[in-house]
């Protein structure tokens, strides 16, 4: 008498080992920089500095040395009152054409500078009009946020302290990514004065360091997709409950004929 191997446990135990093996994901799918070799050194192709932007607000403090009681520089730092002795600089936005309206200066164009060029040039246009000599411009971009959706534990919209900060960061900002994201395709939405691009990049491999979007500047998006299985498991994809029960069937009926036999 033959002995019967295709008890009811076995059946599920199969079942249940298909199942598992269908939906696992591979290294592959998960790790970040595969191919980055041990004490490997990646070096920039540029040193990336942010582009100021229309719609930019930005904060403006001028300092100067001064021996006497007058502050030379009082003029340019202009304040609103928020208390009894007390005040907060007032913002400059980046118009549609690029330009702020600076005391005393008037109109200076930023569109398109660095941080650093906008504050040289305040220097130059000071020096120039004999208004100040050798001031110190501080200058910070108020609304540098971005913004992280998708696949990743905690969405939203994150400010930045900086002048620059990377996709890595952003990511451990936003809590990492799930284990439904999907590294190798996330996407990367950047408005330049009224034209977005998107740019897609792969977070399993070193070349990300090189991309043109490694560094984000105000306002870029991170978009991070789901996976299939997320998107499996989210429209109710029956293809797992069909092989599940395909399986069954087989079983079944392999274990009626080893039964009968």
């Amino acid at each position: 008498m033959k002995k019967n191997i295709f008890t009811p446990k076995v059946s599920v135990l199969c079942i249940l080992f298909l199942v598992f093996f269908s939906s696992c994901k591979t290294k592959q799918d998960i790790v970040y920089f595969q191919n980055a070799k041990n004490f490997e050194t990646i070096t920039d192709v540029e040193t990336f500095r942010a582009k100021l932007k229309v719609g930019d607000i930005l904060s403006i403090y001028v300092s100067v040395f001064s021996a006497g009681d007058v502050d030379p520089a009082e003029p340019y730092n202009i304040k609103i009152q928020t208390g009894p002795g007390q005040g907060q600089l007032i913002d400059y936005l980046i118009d549609a054409d690029g330009n702020i309206d600076f005391p005393v200066l008037g109109k200076i164009k930023l569109l398109g500078l660095s941080i650093e060029e906008a504050k040289t040039l305040f220097k130059q246009k000071f020096e120039e009009a004999e208004l100040l000599n050798d001031p110190v411009i501080i200058m910070r971009v108020l609304n540098f946020r971005i913004t992280v959706a998708g696949e990743v534990n905690n969405p939203g919209v994150y400010q930045v302290s900086g002048e620059r900060v990377s996709i890595i960061e952003a990511i451990g900002m936003a809590g990492d990514l799930t284990i439904k994201g999907r590294r190798d395709n996330v996407m990367v939405v950047r408005n330049t004065n009224g034209t977005k691009t998107i740019t897609y990049i792969d977070l399993t491999t070193k070349e990300v360091f090189n991309s043109p979007v490694y560094y984000l500047t105000q306002n870029d998006i991170v978009y991070v997709e789901p996976n299939n299985s997320a998107v499996s498991g989210a429209s109710g994809d029956l293809r797992i409950g069909t092989i599940i029960s395909i399986t069954s069937f087989i079983l079944t009926t392999a274990l009626i004929f080893v039964t009968r036999n």
